[in-house]
């Protein structure tokens, strides 16, 4: 019998449990022809860091379509066969936006380390547009760090969430324009 101590077993193997399933993520990858030179070298990190990585390809550098992977990857998240997504186009702007599109979806492209952050922690961003053109692998890695290791802040931030999710909702009508 568990009385809930601090100390037993159970506790502390509950409490493993949770750290580890906290940090243990699923992660959603996908790109484009632009971001197609990344995307390998991108889905090896986070490998290395111990998630498991959902491949929605492409398989070679071939012209593509970003809407078609964006999609891909943003349903995946948002039907939680995936925690997280990762998207590589060109500018990671384009992307980012169809993702953002499919409900349960709050996507941004993102440049820098610090953008990373606030989008986990005030934004509670699940999906990432990534720059292949323009953003050197290494600060691509770096801000991958920073998106799945930054938890949502909430407080403050939970409301604004909320409202930006009712965007979601077909039967919002808007704000009054008053």
């Amino acid at each position: 019998m568990c009385f809930g101590c601090r100390f037993c077993l159970h506790a502390v193997l509950s409490i493993g449990v949770n750290f580890l399933r906290r940090m243990r993520m699923r992660i959603a990858v996908g790109s484009d022809h632009a971001g197609f030179i990344q995307k390998d070298p991108i889905i090896e990190h986070i490998k290395s860091l111990g998630h498991e990585v959902l491949d929605f390809g492409p398989a070679n550098d071939d012209r593509v379509d970003y809407p078609d992977f964006a999609d891909k990857v943003a349903r995946a998240v948002a039907a939680g066969k995936a925690d997280r997504g990762v998207l590589i186009c060109g500018t990671g702007i384009g992307i980012a936006m169809t993702a953002d599109k499919v409900p349960g979806i709050r996507a941004t492209p993102v440049q820098t380390v610090q953008f990373a952050e606030l989008a986990r922690e005030h934004n509670n961003a699940n999906v990432i547009g990534l720059s292949g053109r323009f953003t050197d692998l290494a600060v691509n890695e770096a801000i991958v760090d920073t998106f799945l290791s930054t938890e949502f802040a909430g407080g403050r931030h939970a409301g604004r969430v909320e409202k930006i999710m009712r965007e979601d909702d077909p039967n919002f009508k808007g704000v009054d324009a008053e």
